[in-house]
């Protein structure tokens, strides 16, 4: 990836509210911790970036943080919650985990795939949905479940499904 940025380039990518959003979680760490911030670090530059992190988003972060760039590209590669590609208004995030899979989750994805003809991973044309396939989202005893934003949706059906996406348009 990129090698790392100067601490005046770091801050300038990450605006001057997201650094006091950081600033919060840094203070809940001991000051040769700063490290343990990073996924809440991460979720604060994603949101402020429209919902995704560039390469230079990152490294800002690892910077910020005065932790190695590839140590935050670990994370943020590892979790199903960065996006490292732009991604629609809505995000809809489908638990396809055992619990959600023996309740139906497989047919309410190829129900969504239908609905907004995409695939798992892609993005509406007009940007407004990205259909993606997530790992437990703890919920289980409501399976299926599908999270947007940071709302649960929980015992879906395709009905159910559909009147959530008219009231996302």
């Amino acid at each position: 990836m990129s090698t790392r940025m100067s601490k005046p380039d770091a801050l300038n990518l990450l605006a001057t509210e997201s650094r006091a959003k950081i600033d919060r979680w840094l203070a809940k760490y001991p000051p040769d911790q700063k490290q343990s911030a990073v996924m809440a670090a991460l979720m604060i530059a994603q949101e402020a970036n429209g919902g995704w992190l560039t390469t230079e988003l990152m490294d800002a972060v690892a910077n910020y943080l005065e932790m190695p760039a590839i140590a935050v590209y670990e994370v943020a590669t590892f979790y199903s919650m960065y996006e490292l590609t732009p991604v629609g208004q809505h995000k809809l995030c489908v638990c396809t985990n055992i619990s959600c899979m023996l309740n139906g989750s497989e047919d309410l994805v190829a129900h969504l795939q239908n609905k907004l003809g995409i695939e798992l991973g892609q993005t509406t044309s007009d940007k407004q949905f990205t259909l993606k396939s997530v790992e437990c989202l703890g919920a289980c005893g409501n399976a299926p479940v599908m999270q947007i934003g940071s709302t649960y949706h929980e015992n879906l059906t395709s009905a159910k499904i559909d009147d959530i996406l008219a009231g996302l348009k």
